[in-house]
């Protein structure tokens, strides 16, 4: 007889009386096996040996924030130091400054010169002078020129010393220095000048005083030219 494939409802039926199905499941859990301890029985270990290694660190050199970033001079401090280190005065415009000081002198006595002698003549022309006038044997008119003209005087003498005054307050920051060097420029002077009283027509004193001499290379011409003089004293000697 050929086996015939079970219908729907025969294996419902099939499940319904299985006994398994309608059992609950249990589950159990064993503990773990505990691992096994070292036996020191075992085969003996060996030990390597390794190599020791030489490991040197380089230094890092750490630099310092200040150092990084420095903050830059302020105005206030350059200013500062500029005014309380004025400038260095060297030879040349040592000579330059003098001869400036000239002309302010020049300058100053012409202009006290002239407001002495008009000063002078506008005194004379309002106040009463025939008494002192009376007392020098000479005609009125050229006595009264005398006087306006020795009013004039007095102002060109007073010139130099306003002028050197005014110099001095334009150039106050090397006035130390000029003192110094004009001290200094004066002791050269008097050494290597030559003596007047060898002096002649034909040989005259090259600028007794130094009074020419505007920068170094008119100092060293100074030189020489003291230098020629005593050659010609003592040839005409």
């Amino acid at each position: 007889m050929l086996y015939t494939a079970p219908t729907l409802r025969t294996a419902a039926i099939g499940c319904r009386l299985q006994p398994s199905l309608l059992s609950s499941n249990t589950f159990s859990t064993s503990a773990p096996t505990p691992l096994r301890s070292k036996d020191s029985s075992s085969t003996p270990t060996r030990r390597v040996s390794l190599a020791k290694r030489h490991v040197s660190f380089k230094k890092t050199s750490i630099r310092n924030a200040s150092s990084i970033s420095t903050p830059p001079p302020t105005s206030e401090t350059s200013t500062a130091s500029t005014q309380t280190e004025p400038d260095h005065l060297d030879w040349n415009t040592f000579f330059k400054l003098r001869k400036t000081r000239r002309w302010y002198q020049l300058g100053s006595s012409i202009g006290s010169g002239i407001n002495g002698f008009v000063i002078g003549a506008e005194v004379l022309t309002r106040s009463d002078m025939d008494k002192l006038v009376g007392q020098i044997p000479l005609d009125p008119f050229i006595t009264l020129g005398m006087i306006t003209f020795a009013c004039g005087g007095v102002g060109w003498l007073a010139g130099p010393i306003l002028g050197t005054a005014m110099f001095n307050w334009r150039n106050r920051k090397f006035r130390r220095q000029m003192d110094e060097k004009e001290k200094e420029f004066y002791k050269r002077i008097k050494k290597y000048r030559v003596d007047p009283s060898a002096s002649s027509m034909a040989n005259p004193v090259p600028d007794y005083y130094g009074e020419k001499i505007a920068s170094v290379a008119g100092y060293r011409q100074w030189l020489k030219d003291q230098r020629a003089f005593n050659r010609k004293r003592q040839t005409y000697v």
